[in-house]
């Protein structure tokens, strides 16, 4: 395999609603910023390109994805479009790493879009919701916050994490989206004000939730010839990895766990795995990637990374599967200071103020506080990553609160269903 860069990325605003935006108008603001950040990029050297958006319910428009690649003038070259629930953005740049790698394209944009203001919320929360097993689950759950709740209880009763543990993740990625003018909430918080907001499904507030969102995001990929004619900041991805998991729950089998680099099997000869509380399927992305990458101890190798945090709960689920810490230490986890930026005042008090920082966390917000439009939010993390390991920050948020000095590696994890696609990819500063 040929090894691939990323070379460009663009975002548009990720709001509530953008009316002012049809799903391909939406496709082209984010691919011509992406397009504009590099002036050597020009549209005939791209020669394929993928695109992502999870729902066809929500634009009422079957093959979306070619109307968007028309708009965007890349017709009759080579396309395709990827879905894959919440993982639908991550499995998008996987695919387009695929087209360089492979040899079959020189330099391939990965866009992805979703326009979910167009139905009422109740619906779309029914929409997301047949992404679970429609004969199983979802006559007796209906919604995924439901699903999530479940999930999280267990972990509370399996490891002892506490609903002021959910709310740090909830105050830290508001925070950190208050300094990223694309986010669509942007504030700053309590735990009170997490734990006192509208329940959904105890323990998940309102602000444990990540909302619907209207949005679109681009990265370009190329192969080694072509990112040095176009870039002198270029970012290899080092690794990929996926993996995935039955979609009803019940029907996962109880097995040892896969070991990361970084642990030993006594550390889990007694649990249960991989349970309601794990994503078996994180762990085996993330255990692809890191081998792939040449990860040994992720918390000390990587400098921050953006994660697919629909609910705070998962958050805290995926710093285990990632082998950010082991599994049951989540919770302590997320009140540690190690996933929160060094330089913004969250109003917290950490137990270790030299822990602080050692390998951040969504920095741009996540999807707590960036929104959701699913199939552009895996893509949205790509973008900001790209951004961290260029040390672009500042140009393009006007704002370097949420910079990483001297970011030399990142990492991108994507999640669908209740854990049943994911991906994780590595990014590395390669200038």
């Amino acid at each position: 395999m040929r090894p691939v860069y990323m070379v460009s990325g663009g975002i548009s605003k990720f709001a509530k609603a953008r009316p002012d935006r049809t799903f391909q108008g939406l496709a082209k603001e984010a691919f011509d910023y992406a397009m504009n950040d590099v002036p050597e990029l020009t549209l005939d050297m791209i020669d394929a390109s993928v695109s992502s958006y999870f729902s066809d319910h929500f634009q009422r428009q079957l093959m979306s994805g070619i109307m968007a690649t028309d708009y965007l003038g890349l017709c009759p070259k080579p396309a395709r479009r990827i879905e894959g629930g919440g993982a639908t953005g991550g499995l998008c740049i996987q695919s387009a790493w695929e087209m360089i790698a492979s040899g079959r394209s020189e330099v391939c944009a990965a866009y992805g879009f979703e326009t979910m203001s167009h139905v009422n919320t109740w619906k779309g929360n029914e929409f997301i919701a047949l992404a679970s097993d429609v004969s199983f689950d979802y006559p007796v759950g209906g919604f995924y916050t439901g699903y999530y709740a479940m999930m999280v209880v267990r972990h509370m009763q399996e490891y002892g994490t506490t609903p002021e543990q959910l709310a740090a993740v909830s105050v830290k990625n508001h925070a950190n989206a208050f300094h990223n003018p694309y986010a669509q909430k942007r504030m700053k918080l309590t735990i009170e004000d997490v734990r006192n907001a509208p329940m959904v499904a105890w323990p998940l507030t309102r602000l444990d939730v990540c909302v619907m969102s209207d949005g679109a995001a681009c990265v370009i990929l190329a192969s080694e010839e072509a990112a040095k004619k176009l870039t002198d900041k270029p970012v290899l991805i080092r690794g990929v990895g996926t993996g995935t998991d039955a979609m009803r729950m019940a029907d996962r089998p109880h097995l040892k766990v896969p070991l990361l680099p970084n642990e030993k099997e006594e550390d889990y000869k007694d649990l249960k795995y991989p349970g309601v509380h794990s994503f078996r399927a994180g762990r085996m992305a993330s255990k692809q990637a890191y081998e792939h990458a040449g990860i040994k101890d992720p918390l000390k190798e990587i400098d921050f990374i953006e994660l697919h945090d629909a609910y705070t709960s998962s958050e805290i689920q995926t710093y285990e599967d990632m082998g950010l810490c082991k599994y049951g230490e989540g919770g302590e986890f997320a009140a540690s200071g190690k996933p929160f930026l060094k330089n913004i005042d969250y109003g917290l008090e950490f137990p270790d103020k030299s822990q602080v920082g050692l390998c951040p966390v969504n920095p741009s917000g996540g999807l707590i506080a960036c929104g959701h439009p699913v199939g552009a939010t895996g893509i949205m993390q790509g973008v900001f990553a790209l951004w961290q390991l260029q040390g672009t920050i500042e140009k393009h948020l006007n704002d370097k609160t949420i910079q990483i000095p001297d970011a030399k590696v990142g990492a991108i994890h994507s999640h669908a269903g209740t854990g049943t696609y994911v991906t994780v990819s590595i990014l590395e500063k390669a200038f």
